[in-house]
């Protein structure tokens, strides 16, 4: 079932309880307003009934009589009857009055009562005369409420079915003015396709559901287009870099293949193949590594870490590759609390990170000094790396992340411009936050900070 029926069945459902909820309460009030007044008149009766009959002055008797046939109104079959009370529990019957034994046991205990049978009110009242307990029965048809009742019942029920049928164009409307925005949407992202990622859904003003709906569709656009890019990009150079030592590879083999030669050449030719071969190895690694963070930079974690220990363990690492190398680490306000100093981590990944940051700041300052420096809180976690290198230009900065991104001064040096962008992937799986900042022929200064969770 779609949703615009939904809306509007579940509003037409609303609206039918609501509306019979109201003409039940409706009803019901004005039946108890038609009663208490047809029963105030029957009291008025009683009282001009009792007197009528107790009164010894014949004067009196007619004025009451006369009163009750011309100054009230006649009821409808009205009649009257008065019973002599014998003792506590006994009265004179009247065979015309078949009423329950209930009636006159609570007209008896409480003074007065009223019962109401096939349309008929029956009012009891007790009163004495001359010592003598009698009880007034005034008996009426509300001839009148009867009427009314049905009256009011057909206009609420009339008025019920009309509203309803209101009610059903109402929900139509409402579930049209729900509906179209949201299926504006729905076409429009139709039309949306990778050929045509740039396309986005027109901004509405307001801060209802939709307007968030489309915002979110946008935005959701813009993540997939810079992806589309970036994965885009990052083939091209990927499978351009696979390339060239491949090609290099095939075509010293096919030089040496030619012809018969003397050894020093084919010493020379593997000694090629084999420079060319660990470049594709290295350059095959890298992928592999920043393939396996995940796209979006995250992955599960699975160790608890020291980062301390980690920055030493890098700096083994370093010592192996950059033998002159002049880093120097410092642990600033180290705490005794071990537990500050652990993160969870997937702790090849991180080492790694730490590795590619601190080898660039070796290879680009060309092994002059480099400052590691370790400061913990309850917070947080802080790795500051500075280097006195060649810097980076401000033109490169917004395109560092970009795998295989070279920058006119780096590209220099030799590398492939996966190290920054797979560092930035593991500190960002790991949810830490790394910011860069250089001035070209002075230096670079990264800072990597991890938050800690209570």
């Amino acid at each position: 079932m779609q949703i615009r029926k939904k809306i509007t069945i579940t509003y037409i459902a609303l609206s039918c309880f609501s509306t019979s909820l109201l003409c039940i309460v409706i009803f019901s009030l004005f039946k108890q307003n038609n009663e208490y007044y047809f029963i105030k008149r029957l009291q008025d009766r009683a009282k001009v009934a009792s007197s009528a009959y107790s009164h010894k002055n014949n004067e009196k008797k007619d004025y009451y009589k006369k009163l009750k046939q011309g100054g009230l109104e006649e009821l409808f079959e009205e009649k009257d009857f008065i019973l002599k009370v014998n003792d506590q529990n006994t009265f004179e019957q009247n065979k015309e009055l078949q009423l329950p034994p209930t009636f006159y046991s609570n007209v008896l205990k409480k003074g007065s009562g009223w019962i109401e049978e096939d349309y008929r009110y029956h009012y009891g009242q007790i009163f004495n005369e001359t010592g003598e307990k009698y009880i007034v029965i005034v008996t009426a048809k509300d001839l009148r409420g009867s009427t009314s009742m049905i009256y009011i019942l057909q206009i609420l029920i009339f008025g019920g079915i009309g509203f309803i049928i209101v009610a059903y164009f109402f929900g139509q409307f409402l579930a049209r003015r729900i509906i179209d925005p949201i299926a504006l949407i729905t076409k429009e992202v139709h039309r949306i396709s990778a050929s045509n990622l740039h396309n986005r859904l027109a901004d509405t003003d307001g801060k209802d559901e939709i307007s968030d709906l489309t915002k979110t569709f946008n935005d959701m656009l813009d993540r997939l287009e810079t992806s589309f890019e970036i994965q885009a990009n990052f083939t091209n150079n990927a499978s351009h870099e696979l390339k060239t030592p491949i090609t290099t590879i095939i075509a010293e083999t096919e030089i040496m293949l030619l012809k018969d030669r003397e050894k020093s050449e084919y010493i020379h030719s593997l000694e090629n193949i084999n420079n060319q071969a660990s470049k594709l190895g290295n350059l095959t690694e890298s992928l592999l590594k920043l393939t396996q963070t995940g796209y979006d930079g995250r992955k599960q974690v699975l160790d608890f870490a020291r980062m301390d220990e980690m920055l030493l363990e890098a700096k083994a690492t370093i010592d192996t590759l950059f033998p002159d190398n002049r880093v120097n680490i410092k642990f600033k306000s180290i705490p005794e609390d071990e537990s500050l100093l652990t993160i969870p981590c997937n702790r090849p990944l991180l080492e790694l990170a730490l590795n590619n940051i601190i080898s660039n700041a070796v290879k680009y300052s060309n092994n002059d000094e480099v400052f590691v420096t370790l400061s913990v809180d309850q917070s947080k976690i802080k790795v500051d790396i500075t280097d006195i290198g060649i810097g980076i230009p401000p033109e490169d900065i917004p395109f560092l992340y970009e795998p295989f991104f070279r920058g006119k001064i780096a590209s220099k040096y030799n590398g492939y411009g996966l190290g920054l962008p797979l560092a930035m992937k593991i500190i960002r799986m790991h949810n830490g936050e790394l910011q860069i900042q250089s001035e070209t022929g002075k230096g670079t200064v990264v800072n990597i900070t991890f938050e800690k969770k209570q």
